[in-house]
């Protein structure tokens, strides 16, 4: 039953198709001639009335012409192949038994991942198997399940490569050959590929060729085969090629200078959303790394060819779901992309040429929204630049930074490199990167590597140090550079532009604005009259010497200053004698007194193992003197214990019931409660001994005397220490027997035995 009514409706297509009349003039999806699956997927999706591209180019494809198809930037041209593609199919009846019916051919995988997102939609209704082909992903789960794609979307190089290595993907039945953002798949980047790609494909197909900035070459026409194409142009007869709700403006500073503003640009507008466009991938890298560090106070993402796939489409996902967010991209992300309400496209790096700028400030102003880019240039690339493309009907406009809103973050970044390795080789590479990216630039009137100052550009990444680039060094290119302060001359001498009108905000700043704009109109500076005399003078201070730093370190030298001396003090504030910084070898005055060329390897040896011994005969003093305080240490804590002990036995004949007063409450309680030991009553009173600190403090007179005696008879400090260790170890003995005793019998201790305890504990 449902193979009929497709059959019925599939023969009214094909009569009302052949009635349709082109006029490019469409303001419903139904005026084509559509089926009922693709009209309902389209009214699902959002999609009502048609953009001219789409008004103008759906019929003709419908009709089956070879299309070349241009149009600005976000004007829905993927929309504009993608409805014939679903119809063709649907028409000649197409199933998985069929293989591959159409093939979508797009530069980067981000854009195929769009176009897939796509068609699922507007093909919700058909059950064609549609297939993305990109790199990064499984390629044994894509082997298995290619003879059965009906529709494939993928980039030049996997294409390739299952063309050469999978056995069951064929293409010779393919019936529409699609290639989005065409003039960057034909150029020479991607030449080789696609030719290989053609040579597989059946010459007899409908070939269709969409970009914002569209080939004519008649060589490029010749290897796709077009037959009689149809040349549809949206923005042949416009003002401009960009979007009209798009404000484009550029800015001219040096290159020591973009982080900086970035940063402020950055921190003004905090609450928007924002694409940086850079050179190279590891550029993007390390400008994510280092303003993660610094928290600007939004969410930073970045987005460039190095990353793994899988981390790249959810960083795709995640930027477009997001209100407010800075994306730090290459361009990977400048041509097809669909990022939703972006506010602002600033390209920090030059672009290679002016198609590569449309297609970048099209991110933004999309579907006749409004939008703002800025360009940022250097001295040496703002002439050609800007002729370029003014010339291309580009409305540009230059504009300055307020100095007032300039927030440099130098120093952080050089402090967070030194601190982190990583992230100084992550700017080491940018670095280089950026370096290698200017030189292989075709257009020798933008990109001046000689133009640019080195040192000052590593010192804005936060490197104390510019890496050493020895790829330019194989190239025969010179370290040397044009200085900042040439450049800012250069700059000042040209003839500018007052332009009245400045830069307008789109949104609020941010929460740290102060009311001032960023951008201010460029206006020329007023010199003021000087002084001819002053002018002179000023002339002579300029031209005076510099001092430099090894002349000041020739002056110190002279004067025979000992320069970063090391002294340490000891406790008492007297000078230490310090590990020697050189060795005194007598032999090593031999080595010093011989002339001539190279070492003695034998006198070498003879001053080393001189050296080692001295060395060694020093870490033994080291040891001794060590050796020699821990003594002292023992002996002091000898001669206390012995003044503790003359005090035990001096109280013993004053105040002899001093133990047995102590001793007999604590042994009454352990007759009565069996919960107090024997032991705890010895600690007690132990405890309850005065501290002999306190009483011979200021006996300075006696202590004296007593520590000479203590010095002449240490032997018998040793063994007094002795006899008391091993009284006390009797006391615990015959502690345990009385608890054993007790718990034994339940008898009380009397009260002599308490006391002969203490006197003999004393008496020790």
């Amino acid at each position: 039953m449902m193979a009929k009514k497709e059959k019925d409706e599939i023969a009214q297509l094909i009569k009302k198709l052949n009635e349709y009349e082109v006029n490019g003039e469409v303001s419903h999806f139904k005026e084509f001639p559509l089926s009922r699956g693709t009209l309902k997927g389209l009214i699902s999706s959002g999609y009502t009335k048609p953009t001219e591209i789409q008004a103008q180019a759906i019929g003709l494809a419908l009709k089956g012409f070879d299309i070349l198809g241009a149009a600005q930037t976000g004007s829905g041209k993927t929309l504009a192949f993608i409805v014939p593609l679903i119809e063709k199919l649907y028409r000649e009846k197409w199933t998985h038994l069929d293989g591959l019916g159409a093939l979508i051919i797009t530069p980067t995988r981000e854009l195929a991942y769009q176009i897939f997102e796509v068609i699922n939609k507007v093909g919700a209704n058909h059950h064609f198997s549609v297939g993305l082909v990109i790199g990064g992903k499984d390629l044994k789960f894509e082997r298995t399940r290619l003879n059965k794609c009906n529709i494939m979307i993928c980039t030049p190089g996997r294409l390739l490569q299952h063309m050469s290595e999978n056995p069951l993907f064929v293409c010779d039945n393919v019936q529409m050959l699609i290639l989005d953002e065409a003039d960057r798949i034909l150029d020479m980047g991607f030449s080789k590929t696609v030719d290989a790609v053609l040579e597989n494909i059946p010459i007899q197909r409908q070939t269709l060729l969409f970009s914002a900035t569209q080939t004519k070459s008649v060589r490029d026409l010749a290897r796709l085969s077009l037959k009689d194409p149809k040349y549809v142009a949206v923005h042949e007869h416009c003002k401009t090629v960009t979007p009209e709700g798009l404000t484009q403006s550029y800015i001219v500073c040096d290159l020591a200078e973009k982080i900086i503003v970035l940063w402020s640009f950055i921190k003004s507008h905090i609450g928007q959303k924002i694409l940086v466009f850079v050179s190279t991938c590891k550029q993007a890298k390390y400008l994510y790394e280092l303003f993660c560090r610094l928290k600007p106070g939004t969410s930073l993402l970045s987005l460039y060819g190095t990353l793994h796939q899988m981390r790249r489409m959810n960083i795709y996902d995640e930027f477009c779901k997001k209100q407010k967010a800075v994306l730090i991209a290459t361009d990977i992300a400048a041509r097809g992309l669909d990022f939703p309400a972006v506010n602002w496209v600033i390209q920090l790096d030059c672009p290679e040429d002016t198609n590569a700028y449309i297609h970048r400030v099209g991110r933004t102003a999309r579907f006749q929204k409004n939008g703002e880019s800025l360009l940022v240039l250097l001295p040496s690339e703002e002439k050609s630049m800007i002729a370029q493309l003014l010339a291309k009907k580009v409305p540009i406009e230059n504009i300055e930074v307020n100095p007032k809103k300039m927030k440099t973050i130098q120093r952080k970044a050089e402090a967070l490199c030194a601190r982190d390795p990583n992230l100084k080789e992550s700017g080491q590479r940018a670095f280089k990167a950026y370096l290698k990216d200017v030189f292989y630039m075709k257009d020798k009137s933008v990109f001046d590597l000689n133009a640019l100052d080195r040192e000052a550009f590593a010192r804005s990444l936060g490197l104390a140090v510019a890496p050493r680039v020895r790829f330019l060094e194989k190239k025969g290119v010179k370290q040397s550079g044009k200085s900042s302060q040439d450049n800012q001359e250069s700059k000042h001498d040209k003839p500018t532009k007052n332009y009245s009108k400045g830069l307008s905000l789109t949104g609020d700043a941010s929460e740290e604005s102060d009311g001032e704009e960023l951008f201010v109109s460029k206006k020329v500076p007023s010199i003021p009259d000087l002084d001819p005399n002053k002018l002179s003078m000023l002339d002579k201070r300029a031209k005076s010497k510099v001092i430099s730093q090894s002349s000041l370190a020739k002056k110190v030298l002279r004067k025979k200053l000992k320069v970063n001396s090391r002294i340490v003090f000891d406790e008492q504030g007297n000078p230490v004698e310090d590990v020697p910084r050189s060795q005194k070898s007598e032999k090593l005055k031999l080595l010093q007194e011989k002339s001539g060329a190279g070492i003695d390897l034998e006198l070498a040896k003879e001053i080393m193992e001189e050296e080692d011994r001295v060395d060694k005969e020093f870490q033994r003093k080291l040891i001794k003197e060590k050796h020699r305080e821990k003594r002292l240490k023992l002996k002091e804590m000898e001669r206390l214990k012995r003044e503790e002990n003359k005090l035990k036995a001096s109280q013993k004949g004053k105040k002899p019931a001093m133990g047995s007063a102590t001793l007999a409450p604590a042994r009454s309680e352990a007759s009565s409660d069996s919960d107090v030991s024997e032991t705890e009553s010895l600690d007690n009173l132990i405890d309850a001994l005065p501290d002999p600190d306190r009483i011979y403090r200021n006996k300075g007179s006696d202590s004296e005397e007593d520590d000479q005696n203590d010095h002449e008879n240490s032997s018998d400090e040793s063994e007094s220490v002795s006899k008391l260790t091993k009284s006390k170890k009797r006391s615990q003995k015959i502690s345990k027997k009385r608890r054993r005793s007790t718990s034994s019998e339940d008898e009380e201790i009397p009260l002599q035995n308490t006391e002969e305890l203490a006197l003999q504990l004393l008496s020790t």
